[in-house]
This record gives C-alpha cells, structure tokens and sequence, in this order.
C-alpha cells in the first residue's frame, strides 16, 4: 500500500506535468486578411430630361447634334416666333398708349384740385376725375402685365440647356410644327453624376466603413459614398448603394465594377484547426492555448473574426498538437 502510494505521488509531481508545447503567435492584426468585394456598378445622371417646346410654333433650328457636349446655357433650339414678336410688339403699344393717358389723367386731376380748393367745382366733379385716374391706372398695370406675359413667350422661343449636358438625342426635327410639351431634345445632365452599385446585404452595413473604387474601362475613379437604400430589390436580394464622384466623373452610362476590401479581419484558412467538430483558432492566452470557435467557419476559406480584437495573438506554429487549455510557450 506504501509503495503504490509514492508512485501515485511522483505520477502526480509538477516534475513528471507534460512540458510546454512550443510555439509562435502572432497579433490578428498582422495575419489578419481584408478580402476583395466586388459589385457591379453603372454611372448615372440624376437628370436624363426631355426638354420641350412650350408654345406652339415651328421648329427653326436644332444646333445641336447627338454626343455633343454643351455648356450650361447652349441654344440648343429656335422656335419661329413671328406672330409671338408682333403680339409683344402690340402688347408695349397699349401699356405706352395706357401711360401717356394715365399721365394727362393725373395732370387733369391736379388742376381739378386747385379748382375744388376755390370752389370752381363741384366735390361730384372732383371724385369723377379720381375715378377716371383709378380706372386708367388699372389699365396701365394690365398693359404692364400682358407685355410681361409676351415677353416671356418671346423667351419661351428660345430653348437653352439648364445645365452643362450631352446631347442624347434630338427627338424633333426642323420645319416641324412643335405644341407645347412637344419633346425636341433629349440631355444628359453631367453636372449631377452619380454611381449607382448593387451590393449584397452582408457588405452593405459594412460599406461605410470601406474605401471603394469605381473602376471602368481599365479607368479607376475615386467614389464618396452618400447612402445605401433600406429596400431590398427582389430579384436579387441586393441593395442600392449611391456614390458622389470625385473629377473628373465618367460619362453616363459607364459600367463596371465597385471595387473595395471588406474592413472586417478575417483569419487565413492555413491557421483554423478543428475541434471537437468546430473550426475556429488557437490563441496564446499567457501561458496557456485556448481554442476559439469561429462561427460560420468552412474548410479552405478565410474565417471572420469577430470575436477576436486586433492584439489577440493567433498561433501561427505548433497548433495542430494543441488542446484548449495546453500549457505553450513561445519560441
């Protein structure tokens, strides 16, 4: 009985404890890789507008050609306004007409006043000649306002671009005769460009955090985002990102890719090891290996880790004799 004893007692000693397992680690913020995400993207104006006659006339002329770029103000057509010329003509006639006798009016009421203060007329007479300055004052605003009126349709005869713009189309052709709404050219607004990507729903919360690039033709264009839409498109469960370009931006309609790396760490697949049917990693916890699972970790691909701070130190070398809790020591 002694002796079995003292055999437990020198099986039990920290003399005959297995030894520390040797091993390197390394912080997650050194192993750890960002993997390249991409989406597809297509630049786009905020302004594709058909711009329309706004009187009826003829068309004049269409100076603009299809794939032409134009600065902010460009005739880009010539309404025949003859008749809209006369009428404006016709229109500063009657408000001239209207105040030359607004003026002989107020002149007539003036010296009825002098006469009403000597007693020369009646108060009857005196009020009839304010009415006639009413009344001919009234006119004169209605004359002011139809001359405003027909000179804004001389205006209307004009058609400018709103914005700096290409020529998408032209929808209307000269000698025809254009009502009003009729489409005459059709503009790309490139003042206001935007890119427009469809990213996935697992990157889209994380997009903030992201620096992507727009790339197109072999072209990289640096992009700022401005929001990412809470629907979800139906047909393929992504979500609209929208970006501002930096300068210059592309032409609309350019297709390519949104191009970024995920700002998560994930772990290399060479460093997830399996235990007890979970994948996830070994990590140096002072002089002891503990065993982090990983959740949705697969075989041969990088596994994220959330659950890991950047100075956590994975082990990089001797992990594939370790068990949670082996005592290890660094090499």
């Amino acid at each position: 009985m002694r002796i079995a004893l003292c055999l437990l007692a020198l099986l039990c000693s920290p003399s005959q404890a297995a030894p520390p397992v040797a091993i390197k680690s390394l912080p997650l913020s050194e192993v750890a890789i960002h993997p390249q995400r991409e989406a597809s993207a297509q630049s786009v104006s905020l302004n594709l507008a058909k711009l329309s006659a706004e009187l009826a006339a003829r068309i004049a002329s269409i100076p603009v050609e299809p794939g032409q770029r134009i600065a902010k103000g460009t005739v880009i057509a010539q309404l025949d306004c003859a008749d809209i010329r006369i009428a404006a003509q016709r229109a500063q006639a009657a408000l001239e007409s209207s105040q030359a006798r607004l003026k002989l009016e107020q002149l007539q009421l003036q010296r009825s006043n002098e006469l009403a203060a000597k007693n020369f007329i009646s108060p009857a007479a005196l009020d009839a000649k304010k009415t006639d300055v009413a009344v001919v004052a009234a006119e004169v605003k209605l004359n002011a306002a139809a001359r405003a009126a027909t000179q804004r349709d001389v205006g209307k005869c004009t058609l400018r671009s709103p914005y700096p713009a290409i020529v998408e189309a032209r929808l209307a052709h000269v000698g025809e005769f254009a009502s009003p709404g009729t489409p005459v050219v059709q503009l790309w607004d490139t003042s206001r460009m935007q890119l427009s990507a469809q990213v996935q729903q697992a990157d889209a919360e994380w997009l903030p955090k992201a620096h992507p690039v727009f790339i197109s033709q072999g072209v990289e264009y640096q992009v700022t985002l401005l929001r990412v839409s809470p629907a979800v498109n139906l047909a393929a469960r992504t979500r609209e990102a929208r970006f501002n370009f930096g300068k210059p931006p592309p032409a609309p309609g350019s297709n390519g890719v949104l191009r970024w790396r995920d700002p998560r760490a994930f772990v290399p697949a060479d460093y997830l090891v399996r235990r007890n049917k979970q994948l996830g990693v070994f990590v140096a916890n002072g002089q002891n290996a503990r065993f982090v699972t990983l959740a949705d970790a697969q075989e041969g691909r990088p596994a994220l880790a959330a659950v890991l701070s950047g100075d956590t130190r994975i082990v990089t070398e001797g992990r594939f004799t370790l068990q949670d809790g082996m005592a290890v020591t660094q090499r």
